[in-house]
Formats: C-alpha cells, structure tokens, sequence
C-alpha cells in the first residue's frame, strides 16, 4: 500500500515567498534572490514529506503567482498583447513576462493589463484564466518542469513526482477570447504538447507523473467527455514507461465515474472527504489493475481526520482490489490548509487537540496505513481525541441553536420593496448620477501594520492605538472631500482581514498566529476557525463607523462582512451543516447593522464577496445552497428601516447561472469586478434586467497599473449600454487594503473624473 500527497503550500512557514516576491516586484531584489527563497522553500517542503514516510512526493505543485498561469508560460499560451514586454526585459528573464500577465504592466511606456482572476473551482483560490484563440498553438515555451523535477530526484529519488495540471481541466478552466470557436476543440493541438512533456520526464527518470483532472467532477457535456476519452488515449497511445495518476478533487465523480474509471492511467484519485459515498460505484465499475488513491484526510480544513471513518473507507477499497492496489491520500492538494500547527502556541490545548495542518496531515496519512497493518495503539490515541470535541461544552450554546431553529420568513424581508427604497435613498442621500465610492478598505501601510503589531505586543495603550488610527482615519475621510467621492468609506485601518476582524470578536471562533493559506500571488490570508456556535457580545464596528459619521456632512458607509464570505473564509466546524453556522453568523451580523442604524448610519455595506464561490459543483446541487445562502444575506440585511440603504460586494464571480438569485438578494446596491472582463459580467445582469442599483468596477484593484479616465469613461460608457445608467454606480472592483497610496489615488482621481464625464457625456434620457 502506498502513500502519496497531491501538492504542499508554497508560501513558507513565514510566508517567505510573500515578502520575496513582493521585494522582486518592488525592485528592491533581483531574480537571483527571488529563486533562491523559491528553492529553499522546496526543499524544505520536500524534507518535510520525506520525513513524514510520503512514498510519492509532489514537485512541480510550487508556483510564485499559481498553477494555472505556470501552465500557461509552460504551453507557450501567451497573449498577444504582452508580446512588446519580452523586448523589454533582459534576456532570460521569463518571469516578468510571468509576472506581466498576472498582475499588468506599466512602465517602459507600455501599458498593458493584466489577464482575468477568477476562483479555482469552489475555493477562495484564485487563478490566472488562459486566453484562447481559434488558431490557438501550444509549443513547451518554458523548462521550469524539467528542471525542477531534476533537482526534486536529486533530493528525493524515485517518490518524486512531477504534478501537472491535465490538458482537459487546462482548457475549460480558460476562456476563448475571440468568438467562432470552442477552447475544448483545441485538446488535438494541445495533447501532443503534453506527450511530449510526459516523455521528456520519463527520460530524466520519473516513474510517475500526477495530471489534475478536477474537471472530471463537475458537469460535462459530451464533447468534454469525449475530449477526456481522446486525451488520455492519444497519451497512452504515445507514453509508456512512467505511471500517471489522473487526480480528481472537490466532489463526486457521478455520472463521469465510468469516463473517469475507464481512463487507460495507471490509478486515479477520488476524493473521499467531500464524496465518501462515491466508493461504492467506483470499485463496482473499477477495471483490473487500475490503482485507487483515496484522498481520506481532508485537504481543506483544519480539523483532526477520524481515523475510524478513514479506516472504513481503506478496508472497503482494500477488501475489493488488494492493498498494492490501493493507494492513501489527503483529498486534494495541502495548499488550501495552513502549514504547521507545532507553530501555534496559543491555542487553547482542548481545541488545539482536535487540529491539524498540513505537516499533521502528512503525518495522518502515514498513520493510517501503519494503522492499516495493526498499529492500534495510534487508532486509540485519535479516537480520543475525536471524542473529546465531540463532547465538549466549549462547542453547544443552546440559545445560539434556539434562535435559528426559530428563523421566520419576516426575518428575511424588508419592509418594503426596491422601487419604494430607492426613492427615500434618492430623497435622503441627494446623489449625483454615476455616485462615487470605494469598496471600504484603503491601504494598510507599513506603518500601520507596525501600529497594529505594536499595540498587540503592549508597546502602545489603547488610548495611543487609537489616537493614532483615528487621524489616518481623519487624513482619509479629508482626501476623500477633497477629490470629491460622493459616498464615503473610513478606511478600516483598525482592521486586519475582512474576515479575521470580525471573528475575533464573535463567540465560537478562534485565531491562529501563524495559519496562513495563499488566496493568489502574494496575498496570503489567515482564516479564522469556527469551533462552536457563533454569537455577538457586543457591538464590533459601531465605534469606528459613528466616530467616521462624526467627520464629514457626506455619506459614510459603514462596513461589515456577511455570513456566507464568513463561512467561507473561515476553516468550519465540520460536525453540523454549513447553513446551520450560517445563520448563527447572519444573526450575529443583523445585529450589528441594526446598530449602526441606531448611531445613525445610514449606508451599510455587507459584502458577500464569496457567494459564488459556495455554489456546489454540481448544478443539481445548487437550488438547496442558493436558498440558505440568499436568505442568510437576507436575515442580516432585513432588520433595517426602508431608508436604510443595504450595499453588498462581490468579486472574481461568473454570475449568469445565478443571476436570479444575485437579484434575490434584494440588495439596494450591488457592486462587482468587472474590468479585467472589460464589462462582460454585466451581460447577465443586462439580460436578467436586474432592477437593482449595480456598480461595476472600473479600475482592477489587483494590478498595479493605475487606469486612465479615459479608460475608465469608455468602460462606463459600456456599463451604460447595458443597464440604465440611472442605477450605476462608479468604483473599483475591490478594497484597496493591498495597493500602495501613490497608485491608489492617482487611479481614483481618474475614476471621479471618470465619472464626472459620464454625466456629461451620457444622454439624459438613458438616465432618467
């Protein structure tokens, strides 16, 4: 019986490639200094696996941006438009053309923006989306493959195993960017690119290669079928000599089980943490000699994997293909978890018990294949600690479950409709049309960071802390005035993540010091763990939003995360569903809009940023998640008076699948991303006619460039062709928490006058 992982965090026990990166990007150091924290992060996380008794060792899973645009520099899938940047950089310097596609590039006089971002499957993951084009060729453009495995052997021997992502899930996770065609078409070009990979790798000595198909769990149309049947085939057909496993992840295979199964790979890896009833199909379907990894500790939470459940799983597998055909595995890849729970020391020790990270997983999946040949003693061990948090009282607050079994449909209905809102908002607030704002966050500065870090070791009093945030506060709210942002945010400098914030100050949730899991590039985030059932204390964001009021005679946005973006960016109790915890956060959360209406707020804003990412894979599934998750929205936003006007934020979401339920979320005012796509995500919104107020990014927040107003005019001017401009609002896709000052205000000094020329320019009578 073997072991395998599927891929390790990159980041660094201290988030090392973070600071590496963004001291590259900032000139600060070169290419040289950059690949060597590159390489010493490696090789620890190789060490780290090796130590644990890993018998295949993913290489090849570590990236500086992520997997998917490495593939694409891989492929030689480079746009176009970045073609003018490889004359600019010195020789040999690929990875600012790597860094040019992720994030933009604007200097030698070039001006060139940044490839889309979207989320990896139902992750808070974010990934590069590859353009396409009808006469789309692949050709290997970069060798970082081949020498990456080369240093992995030397280190690790046979159990290397280089990870790619697999040529079908490649194409339908990218997007065609001229129409005419369909990217999936393109499998016959690319497949002879991934032969010829595969074979190269054979020749430095791999023995097996790891291709992720996640697209296999998710619905296909017969063309995608037949393009994962002629894949593998035309692959087998041309590779021998090296074992590849086909890894799927996230859910069930269902009716792709017989494709999957059938596939002519040496095993195939099904994840057992989110699908454990897809074993009994597969082995009725599995053919002789196809090995089975059964991906049994869970990849993307935190918590301790019970072996008595994973054992179950192991011996069925067993029972029916024999152990040298059965292979143990996390579910997916360990970049979704934090890295270490030996670095968390304080934590309190019951819960810390019932935990674990990657290096802990590594160590689980070892464990139960020792436990697999007789080793009881680590069985009891676990089962203890299982039974421990099954029963502690830290857990159950039996008002926090009284609350929500009691939910009622008035408690998720304003009192009256859109139309009758909007009038006492245009009545209350007296906006221009084409309304400025942001999304709430300005840039956190070194120097508030170090206040923040300062204050929390007791080197200022609580007096100095907040002394010192109420100016930046003050500066912000007077550069707002003075640029002339119509609504107002204060600037959340107090705050350290959308999410942790507000954790930190609910019951049930607990923080980690050191649990750092990447979202995309650079940024790196710190979820909160909800252990037991959530509940509010007392207020969380009044002080800073009425103290932010109290300075300016405009409109001051007060601030809040909602229920869903919360469960979703948090590790979750997995021992009741998820929409019972997310109605313990959505009371949690109307409660605290009902105070901001009380100290005289008069805009709150409720970002449910991560909605779309919650959606199942399945579509069968959806109906049942879209209902629990619009009404917690609901919940949270329907304690308020009809002049209360309610905005909500989402970002890096495809929406026409669900753009009913986006509409059902009756928010007055709904702001997404939408420059990268250069305005395409409206056209959901267009054809659904979405009666609602919409304001659609104009400048991408996630690239450094800044935008010019005439770039960012031409995109109202699109906005405004789909929707009625009357119902538009002007601002940037996200929070500027992670951009510097210089590029912020001189990237919204053209978006006011962005729109200021919209309401010049566009007719009134689309207006009114």
């Amino acid at each position: 019986m073997l072991t395998q992982n599927l891929g390790y965090p990159r980041i660094g026990n201290q988030r090392q490639l973070k600071k590496a990166s963004e001291q590259y990007w900032a000139g600060k150091i070169g290419k040289d200094e950059l690949n060597a924290v590159a390489r010493k992060i490696k090789e620890e996380n190789w060490q780290t696996q090796l130590d644990a008794g890993i018998d295949l060792i993913p290489c090849n899973d570590f990236s500086f941006y992520d997997q998917v645009l490495d593939t694409s520099l891989l492929l030689g899938v480079i746009p176009q438009r970045y073609s003018p940047v490889l004359s600019q950089v010195k020789s040999n310097q690929e990875i600012d053309l790597y860094f040019a596609m992720a994030r933009g590039y604007q200097k030698d006089g070039l001006d060139i923006t940044a490839m889309e971002m979207t989320k990896w499957l139902d992750t808070n993951y974010h990934y590069i989306v590859p353009e396409f084009t009808a006469n789309q060729e692949f050709r290997i453009f970069n060798e970082h493959i081949f020498s990456e495995y080369h240093t992995a052997k030397q280190q690790l021997g046979e159990k290397a195993k280089p990870v790619l992502l697999g040529p079908v899930s490649y194409l339908l996770q990218g997007k065609e960017k001229e129409q005419g065609f369909e990217r999936i078409d393109l499998i016959k070009k690319l497949v002879p690119v991934y032969v010829d990979i595969i074979n190269r790798l054979r020749q430095q000595g791999a023995k097996w290669i790891q291709l992720d198909e996640p697209c296999l769990v998710l619905d296909l149309s017969k063309k995608e079928k037949e393009a994962f049947d002629y894949a593998y085939r035309a692959i087998s057909n041309r590779v021998s000599g090296i074992k590849i496993v086909v890894a799927t992840y996230f859910d069930a295979l269902l009716d792709n089980t017989q494709l999957a199964v059938s596939l002519p790979v040496a095993a195939l890896h099904i994840d057992l943490v989110r699908a454990p009833e897809q074993l009994e199909e597969v082995l009725a379907l599995i053919p002789d000699g196809l090995q089975l990894s059964l991906g049994v500790v869970d990849g993307r939470n935190v918590w301790k994997n019970d072996y008595n459940k994973s054992l179950a799983l192991i011996y069925k597998a067993v029972e029916k293909l024999g152990e040298d055909r059965v292979i143990i595995s996390a579910s997916c890849s360990l970049l979704h978890s934090p890295i270490d729970l030996d670095l968390e020391t304080a934590i309190d020790p019951e819960i810390k018990n019932w935990m674990a990270f990657a290096k802990q997983k590594l160590t689980e999946v070892a464990e139960l294949k020792q436990i697999a040949a007789g080793d009881e003693d680590l069985l009891s061990t676990n089962q203890a600690a299982i039974e421990s948090r099954r029963s502690s009282q830290k857990v159950h607050k039996q008002a926090v479950k009284d609350r929500v079994a009691g939910i009622t449909e008035a408690d998720a209905t304003r009192i009256s409709a859109f139309p009758v809102r909007q009038k006492l908002h245009n009545d209350r607030f007296q906006l221009p049309f084409f309304p400025t704002t942001t999304i709430g966050s300005f840039p956190q500065t070194d120097d508030i960071r170090q206040l923040r870090a300062r204050f929390k070791k007791g080197d200022l009093t609580l007096e100095q802390y907040e002394t010192a945030i109420e100016q930046a506060t003050v500066e912000t709210i007077r550069w707002q005035e003075e640029i002339g942002l119509d609504v107002l945010v204060h600037g959340e400098f107090e705050r350290n993540d959308m999410v942790e914030y507000f954790g930190e100050q609910l019951d049930g949730f607990l923080f980690t010091k050191n649990g750092w899991v990447q979202s995309y590039g650079s940024r790196c985030v710190k979820p909160p763990v909800i252990y037991g059932d959530v509940s509010r204390p007392g207020n969380m964001t009044v002080r800073w939003s009425e103290f932010a009021a109290a300075q300016t005679d405009k409109p001051m946005k007060g601030m809040l995360t909602g229920p869903v973006t919360i469960l979703q960016w948090s590790f979750v109790r997995d021992d009741q569903p998820r929409d019972v915890t997310t109605n313990q956060i959505a009371f949690a959360i109307r409660d605290e809009v009902v105070a901001l209406e009380k100290a005289g707020i008069g805009i709150v804003q409720i970002d449910e940023a991560a909605i779309r990412e919650g959606l199942p894979l399945r579509k069968a599934r959806h109906p049942h998640y879209l209902d629990w998750a619009v009404k917690a929205f609901r919940i949270t936003a329907s304690g308020v008076q009809d002049q209360t006007q309610i905005h909500t934020h989402m970002c890096y979401s495809e929406f026409n699948n669900i753009i009913e339920h986006i509409a059902a979320m009756d928010a007055d005012v709904i702001t997404i991303e939408t420059s990268r796509s250069q305005m395409e995500l409206l056209a959901a919104f267009a054809n659904f006619e979405y009666p609602n107020e919409i304001g659609p990014g104009v400048y991408d927040i996630h690239s450094p460039r800044v935008p010019s107003t005439e770039e960012m005019a031409s995109l109202l001017a699109k906005a405004a062709d789909l929707l009625p401009a009357r119902n538009l609002w002007v601002n940037p896709d996200c929070g500027l928490k992670t951009r510097k000052w210089p590029e912020t205000k001189a990237a919204l000094i053209n978006m006011v006058a962005a729109a200021k020329q919209a309401r010049v320019q566009i007719s009134v009578e689309s207006v009114l």
